[in-house]
């Protein structure tokens, strides 16, 4: 092998090393919303539907409270505002805001049901 060869294969070598770290840091950094949602006795709200809006896209995805009342989306853009409130038994939480802005990896929100539907 000649002497260019060599250096081109190491250089392509240590490419591929770099772009592998840069995936698995661009993994790293989806981020995640999690909280407790309760009722206006600040008891934990089982099966409450706490719903997250993607500001970019205007989708919407939701899941149920667990038995203790906690939530949580995972895998979300870092780059994007996101709008999460819950509601149960025609009671609704206060929206609140993920901002690309927040720089935290995991972000909690609780939520308190305290208005009518």
């Amino acid at each position: 092998m000649n002497r260019t060869a060599y250096w081109l294969a190491i250089l392509l070598f240590l490419l591929g090393g770099l772009t592998l770290a840069q995936d698995s840091k661009k993994e790293t950094q989806l981020r995640t919303v999690r909280g407790l949602v309760t009722d206006k006795s600040d008891e934990p709200v089982q099966n409450g539907v706490v719903f997250l809006k993607n500001s970019r896209t205007n989708t919407v995805i939701s899941h149920f409270t667990d038995s203790d009342g906690n939530y949580r989306f995972t895998g979300l853009d870092p780059n994007v505002d996101y709008e999460v409130y819950a509601e149960s038994d025609g009671q609704k939480s206060a929206s609140r805001t993920v901002s690309p802005l927040d720089s935290r990896k995991e972000i909690t929100l609780n939520l308190k049901l305290d208005k009518k539907k």
